[in-house]
């Protein structure tokens, strides 16, 4: 019904028991994401990386943190994490776990989006030939102690979905060990 950008509009007939008649479902096509929380102590505290990015149809700047689409024809959700943490942040990192998984909204649309934490950073340069522009060439960077964003998500001062659900499980992954997954981990996801 419309190609975007970023997304599609689509309309399919689908059939929801057998034997029932086809029922019309319109719906975002969106081809998934990836988000990073990349995590540095600073004095003995585990701070997570914020970036300002000004969201237009919220009319908006948002604190999230570093993510993009998978839109790179067979790119591994993890190397598309390791590229959007260079794009935005020009940092890379030696350790990479998965910490959630969610669809955004799934009544509507088919994005869904993996939330990577990366740790043990190092600074990293912009992959080859990438040019940070729009409202990426205006983000602004902070390091916010991981409970004080905890404490901003409940607060409602934090907004974004994968920096709400990535800072509550990351808190919640390193409060008790073993909730971390493997970069490969089973992901369901629609396509």
């Amino acid at each position: 019904m419309f190609s975007g950008f970023a997304f599609d509009f689509v309309s399919e007939d689908v059939v929801l028991q057998p034997g029932a008649a086809p029922v019309q479902r319109d719906f975002v096509s969106h081809p998934g994401a990836v988000g990073v929380v990349a995590l540095r102590q600073i004095d003995g505290v585990e701070h997570v990386l914020l970036l300002s990015q000004y969201r237009h149809p919220v009319r908006a700047r948002l604190w999230e943190i570093p993510a993009g689409l998978l839109d790179v024809p067979g790119e591994r959700a993890v190397e598309a994490a390791r590229r959007e943490l260079a794009e935005e942040a020009q940092l890379g990192a030696h350790s990479w776990d998965v910490l959630v998984d969610y669809f955004t909204t799934p009544g509507g649309n088919s994005e869904g989006i993996r939330v990577f934490l990366a740790r043990d950073l190092y600074p990293a340069p912009l992959p080859d030939g990438f040019v940070q522009e729009a409202e990426e060439a205006e983000m602004e960077a902070v390091w916010v102690p991981l409970q004080a964003a905890v404490e901003l998500v409940h607060a409602g001062q934090l907004h974004n979905p994968s920096t709400v659900v990535g800072v509550l499980a990351c808190a919640s992954a390193l409060s008790e060990p073993g909730r971390l997954r493997g970069v490969d981990a089973p992901w369901l996801r629609w396509d």
